[in-house]
């Protein structure tokens, strides 16, 4: 394992120092990261990361290849919580995964237009559910019911997973390029990536919503104000929320009212990341680099 580079714990600490300085009543009490691992950077494309607790590893998904190419290279791997390597190519098969959700033994990974649904237990994928009309699958959410959400980025919508059926559950403009997503009690949070006008470019960057899973009532978080090209989003366990903005390579840190402060400044490609409390820890995958980077969480 090598150590983080000087210049991230630096670069943060001058950031969090220079927002505070500038608009002191716009930040929160933030949370002090500093780096704690990064792993080898041997992994081809890492978008999403979640924790095992019960085998103790992460499982990391690798789109290896254009991330809308059906090309059977994606794979999912296994790294130890302290980032090493166990199995790079734990399970092949799969073609750009990306968002993961694990409930119990159920693995459930987004790839590009189905869902696709591996027992960890087994090592063997046991389900894919076709998308209707998916582009590009992109993160994928649980609720205490065990339906499960992917967001539908490129189209506006939202899929469940309900009663064994992977239908659109919702479509619409509101969702802004829907990426990460959260479920906190009757609320689906989305972090939106904004409208794009370029590629994947956009003139105004996204920002978090919530979805009342109930009615399916969409509201921005705050006052609409642009955070970034959002991806993961996490909570902190006090009502706020770790974000990662992948095109300005930031981790981000999102109040209940929609303010926002930069943690952490990362190369472009901070992805779907993983907040493990217990451990005190933030895993950020970082798609271009090709490996994971973990801080802890001083408290």
């Amino acid at each position: 394992m090598k150590p983080l580079s000087t210049w991230l714990s630096i670069t943060s600490l001058m950031l969090s120092s220079l927002t505070v300085a500038a608009n002191p009543a716009f930040v929160p009490e933030q949370p002090l990261l500093v780096p704690a691992w990064e792993s080898e950077a041997v992994l081809e494309g890492p978008e999403s990361v979640v924790y095992d607790a019960q085998q103790k590893l992460l499982f990391v998904s690798n789109v290896n290849g254009n991330p809308n190419d059906v090309d059977s290279n994606g794979y999912i791997s296994t790294l130890s919580l302290d980032g090493q390597v166990i199995n790079q190519h734990w399970l092949d098969g799969l073609n750009a995964p990306k968002g993961l959700a694990l409930v119990g033994s159920t693995l459930y990974v987004a790839d590009i237009n189905e869902l696709v649904v591996i027992n960890t237990k087994q090592k063997k994928i046991i389900n894919r559910y076709k998308a209707p009309k998916a582009k590009f699958l992109n993160d994928v959410a649980a609720d205490s019911q065990g339906n499960i959400y992917v967001s539908g980025f490129l189209t506006n919508t939202i899929y469940r997973l309900a009663d064994d059926k992977f239908e659109i559950w919702l479509d619409d403009a509101q969702l802004e390029q829907p990426n990460g997503l959260l479920v906190e009690g009757d609320n689906l949070i989305v972090g939106s990536w904004g409208v794009m006008t370029d590629g994947f470019a956009t003139e105004i960057a996204g920002h978090l919503k919530t979805i009342n899973i109930s009615n399916k009532k969409i509201q921005s978080l705050g006052d609409k104000t642009p955070a970034g090209n959002l991806d993961g989003v996490e909570a902190d366990g006090q009502n706020n929320y770790f974000v990662t903005d992948w095109m300005q390579g930031k981790l981000l840190y999102i109040t209940p009212k929609g303010k926002s402060t930069t943690l952490i400044a990362l190369p472009q490609g901070s992805a779907d990341h993983t907040v493990l409390l217990e451990q005190n820890l933030v895993i950020i995958p970082m798609m271009l680099t090709g490996n994971l980077i973990a801080f802890e969480i001083k408290k």
